[in-house]
């Protein structure tokens, strides 16, 4: 059965950003969801200070369960790499593979602010967090035209997106291979957590690298997918290399 791609983008975004890397996924035959998280993009008007980390976890997990979608291939870029944590937790057996792309990894009980402690100084007076300013809030792209689309694109985010807790506590939850995609070089002043040697589920880590910023789907949308791609076949491996559970019929 093909995995199915949901891919979750970062903080100031919308699922707009994905839009070079959807139809070179979606060549394969394999479904894609690049769905906008509440308050960014086309939905920035229902932006509130009451929406957050767990508001965003709620939009993936009803995308999930609405279209019935399994054997996912669960990417998440930045902030949501917290989001894809705590969809995980929720529903993690729809989920095929966690992929965190140059995103943050948090353990249970942590908020972007544990993970990333910098973010901290994105603050002001009130609960709006606006995107950084340029040029590390272009978060790398440095073309003309992409530059023009990324800044139409940003709108604000709110202090619940950093301050929430993630809930990372299922049994299920640490069976879920996991994929960390690392763009390089890094900014000055970023350093992100070192990825452990062995996944959760015991197998040796999977780290890979795309040369480019940050945002690697705007910069680089055919060497992402290409990786996305791979995982792809990865997941569908493993899956037909499963044993059938007991009883189940052909």
């Amino acid at each position: 059965m093909p995995v199915t791609y949901v891919l979750v983008h970062g903080a100031w975004h919308s699922g707009q950003c994905w839009s070079k890397v959807v139809p070179r996924l979606g060549a394969s035959g394999r479904p894609v969801f690049a769905p906008t998280l509440t308050g960014y993009g086309e939905t920035r008007h229902l932006l509130s200070e009451d929406t957050g980390l767990r508001t965003h976890v709620a939009d993936v997990v009803r995308l999930l369960v609405e279209e019935d979608l399994h054997d996912v291939v669960l990417v998440g870029h930045s902030y949501a790499g917290m989001v894809i944590s705590g969809v995980a937790n929720e529903v993690p057996e729809r989920i095929a593979r966690l992929v965190y792309l140059d995103a943050m990894v948090p353990e249970h009980g942590e908020s972007a602010f544990d993970v990333l402690p910098a973010s901290r100084g994105m603050l002001g007076d009130g609960w709006r967090v606006p995107p950084p300013p340029e040029p590390f809030g272009l978060f790398g792209v440095t073309d003309p035209a992409d530059v023009a689309w990324v800044r139409s694109m940003l709108s604000d985010q709110t202090v619940h997106c950093l301050d929430e807790p993630v809930a990372m506590d299922h049994p299920a939850l640490a069976a879920i291979p996991r994929t960390h995609i690392h763009c390089t070089p890094k900014p000055e002043g970023i350093d992100p957590r070192p990825v452990p040697a062995v996944q959760p589920n015991g197998e040796p880590a999977d780290v890979r690298e795309l040369v480019s910023g940050h945002d690697c789907m705007v910069i680089v949308p055919g060497e992402l997918a290409a990786m996305l791609l791979d995982l792809g076949e990865l997941g569908e491996l493993a899956a037909a290399s499963a044993p059938s559970p007991a009883g189940a019929g052909r």
